[in-house]
């Protein structure tokens, strides 16, 4: 007996900690300068002509403006409510009653949906949310890798003075679906400002400024806001447009964290913008004003005008896609010190994404927002090691540790890589 309780205490010791995340460094992180400046060096001559691709850039952003329905098929617009057919959990992390989901579905008004055709832009920096309600859609969140910080009704966070379509209400009146140039998503009402076809024309006739330093900007007692780079603002005079509540307002912004769209494809500037991301912390699908990874890569490369999708599948649509995924580690890392073009690749692997940055000593490195290394806690069960900011690490972060299944990282999985420059 005292034999059998000791081995069902050793069990229950091993699943718990199997349930159980760490945080730790890896040792990337300290091998790998952690300052981009170090590696503008890695910087080539290249033939971005980023004046040309912001007039393409900037019909997409308006592109919300110009629609007469969402682009998005009903079907489409109801996907999220997959999710009732799935044993899901709370923030509470108490399981998800089907009486919850048929209250909400039915909350949504999809019947009313492409019936409101307005026109709105956003007021603060807002979540889209995948079903309209703050609440958070997790998985089991006793597994490493499921429950905080992946909100499963998180689909992405807009930033303040976006262009949108509504398609129509909550039947509350409290969301609105709502189409931004990039994402889908249910949106509190008292975010947006409705616009009419004057308030339109003034927008656009403004030349546009872009956000190039990160950090809070209070322009009225009422209106403060942690600006993000990749935010626009029309200029006019020594002044920029503002959505507010109560309208759209001509504000101050603070001096060297704004500048004329779009940025010259500059080592300044490319060390400039890297210098806000670098040791931000991991947030999924925006969740907190941070970033993942491919809301990463596509901040930063904003400001130059290079137009990337929201999610890492997306973002290898619509520039050169190269496989290498049935290729060797070894071959990876060559193919890619031979072929990529630092600061203007992308390396892909399902589910994540990440930037280029150059080779030392003929290792690949990347700068990215990670949320963890993949472990084996015990025989049975997964565990994380928890980064959880954006990092330059080589491929194989994590590689040292002794719980890592060093058959499947990084390296392993990347599935192809994206060449940015055309």
């Amino acid at each position: 007996m005292k034999l059998l309780n000791f081995l069902l205490l050793i069990i229950s010791f091993l699943v718990f900690q199997g349930c159980t995340v760490k945080q730790i460094k890896i040792a990337d992180v300290k091998k790998y300068p952690q300052n981009p400046s170090f590696y503008i060096k890695n910087l080539k001559q290249n033939s971005i002509d980023t004046k040309k691709l912001s007039q393409s850039y900037i019909k997409k952003y308006f592109s919300p403006w110009d629609l007469e329905k969402a682009s998005y098929s009903k079907k489409e617009a109801m996907w999220g409510n997959v999710y009732s057919k799935r044993t899901v959990y709370l923030e509470n992390y108490r399981k998800i009653e089907q009486n919850w989901f048929k209250e909400l579905i039915t909350n949504a008004n999809y019947e009313e949906y492409n019936k409101a055709k307005l026109k709105a832009i956003t007021t603060k920096n807002v979540d889209f949310r995948v079903l309209p309600t703050n609440s958070a859609i997790f998985y089991n969140p006793k597994k490493a890798g499921e429950g905080f910080p992946f909100d499963y009704n998180q689909n992405s966070r807009v930033k303040i003075n976006t262009p949108v379509f509504v398609s129509h209400f909550s039947k509350d009146k409290a969301w609105a679906l709502v189409q931004s140039h990039y994402v889908l998503g249910w949106v509190r009402v008292d975010s947006l400002f409705f616009v009419d076809d004057e308030d339109i024309k003034n927008f656009k006739k403004y030349p546009l400024e872009v956000i190039v330093k990160e950090g809070y900007q209070t322009f009225n007692i009422n209106t403060t806001e942690n600006l993000k780079v990749g935010t626009f603002f029309p200029k006019i005079d020594d002044k920029y447009l503002l959505a507010t509540n109560s309208g759209i307002k001509k504000v101050k912004i603070k001096e060297n964290t704004i500048e004329a769209f779009p940025l010259k494809f500059s080592a300044n500037n490319i060390n400039k913008l890297l210098q806000e991301f670098i040791g931000e912390p991991y947030g999924w699908g925006g969740l907190n004003n941070h970033r993942d990874c491919s809301s990463f890569t596509q901040d930063f490369f904003t400001p130059f005008a290079i137009y990337l999708n929201r999610n890492s599948k997306a973002q290898t649509k619509g520039y050169k896609y190269i496989d290498i995924y049935k290729m060797s580690n070894k071959k990876k890392k060559e193919f890619i010190v031979n072929n990529a073009i630092p600061f203007l690749t992308l390396i892909y692997l399902r589910g994540h994404i990440m930037l280029y940055i150059g080779d030392i000593n003929k290792e690949p490195l990347a700068m990215h927002n990670m949320w963890g290394i993949r472990t084996w806690d015990t025989l049975f069960s997964r565990g994380r090691n928890i980064v959880g900011k954006t990092v330059i690490t080589s491929l194989e972060p994590g590689i040292e540790l002794r719980n890592v299944d060093k058959k499947s990282t990084i390296l392993s999985k990347i599935r192809g890589i994206v060449i940015l420059e055309k």
